[in-house]
């Protein structure tokens, strides 16, 4: 199941590997491709709502795509 998320304060690679990693602590093998231009992530293999609390735990605004 794949999940997509706006993060519109996603604005280079760093946030991008921050992101990741946030998400990569809560299900170690999800899968996670950003896409900056659109402020878009998409997650394969998390939990929805257990993602976007880490990436807001990250510090980050998550909206739903």
């Amino acid at each position: 199941m794949s999940t997509e998320f706006i993060v519109p304060d996603m604005t280079c690679g760093h946030c991008v590997k921050t992101i990741t990693s946030a998400v990569q602590a809560v299900a170690p093998a999800a899968q996670v491709t950003a896409d900056l231009a659109s402020h878009r992530v998409a997650i394969e293999g998390a939990d929805a709502q257990r993602a976007r609390e880490a990436i807001e735990d990250a510090g980050y605004e998550v909206q739903v795509a």
